[in-house]
């Protein structure tokens, strides 16, 4: 499958874009605040996955936002197919599944926007998806660490690449991988400093996790959770913001 992609005048700095729902008043809600922002063009709307990639296969857009859950195809299958395109258009996925946003990542999603949609978090993803367009600079790649532990009266090496989360215990931090867990002295706080480039995140007092390790997130009720490596972790009240900016960003192959 294939499409034309022209997309916006360098001079203007304006996307066309392509919105997709089967509910009528969030679409009319959604192009009503797109078309509030400068930053974008043209508008095209589809009521379905199937009226969505017949309008993509036809009209270059720079940006689709989708819901996921639309008869026929959804949003995840609408996002499998548009990435067959020749030169596939960002996605932005606007939903009320907020338990869908690990899995929405996985197809490189630029955003993920929950509704009730709100004007500012509709205009940070049209900056997102400006961003994306950029050429981005070379990234140094971050040199993985080692860290030594004992077992037993033997000393180890762990590696932080191997790392999945991590516990804080009192002075002391439980390194945690997918096979074995490790007590250091080393506090939380100090390894959430030094980790945070590498893509850890503070999910709790008491928790410090690798975002590409997550695999599922549940962040509306009275306990928030997210699991990694196979295991339930809970995550703070104040923390639920930091741990939607993370999702948010593209997932990483583990260094």
């Amino acid at each position: 499958m294939t499409a034309a992609h022209a997309g916006p005048d360098a001079g203007t700095g304006t996307i066309d874009v392509l919105i997709a729902d089967d509910e009528r008043p969030v679409l009319d809600e959604l192009e009503q605040l797109l078309r509030r922002d400068v930053r974008v063009g043209e508008i095209r709307r589809a009521s379905s996955g199937s009226e969505a990639v017949r309008l993509l296969a036809e009209h270059a857009v720079d940006a689709a936002f989708l819901d996921i859950h639309m008869p026929g195809l959804s949003g995840f299958d609408l996002a499998r197919a548009l990435s067959r395109f020749t030169d596939p258009p960002a996605i932005v996925f606007v939903t009320a599944d907020e338990a869908g946003a690990v899995e929405a990542f996985d197809f490189q999603a630029v955003d993920y926007i929950l509704k009730p949609i709100r004007r500012e978090r509709l205009h940070r993803a049209v900056g997102r998806i400006l961003a994306g367009r950029e050429t981005p600079e070379p990234v140094d790649t971050i040199p993985d660490e080692t860290i030594p532990v004992r077992v037993g009266h033997v000393t180890r090496v762990v590696h932080r690449n191997d790392v999945r989360w991590v516990q804080a215990q009192g002075d002391y931090s439980r390194l945690v991988t997918e096979t074995d867990s490790h007590l250091i002295r080393e506090s939380i706080s100090d390894l959430e400093l030094r980790w945070a480039e590498a893509g850890f995140v503070r999910v709790h007092r008491s928790y410090l996790v690798d975002r590409n390790a997550i695999t599922t997130v549940k962040l509306i009720g009275s306990h928030p959770t997210l699991t990694v490596a196979g295991e339930e972790i809970p995550v703070s009240r104040r923390s639920i913001s930091v741990v939607r900016e993370a999702i948010l960003q593209p997932r990483e192959e583990r260094r």
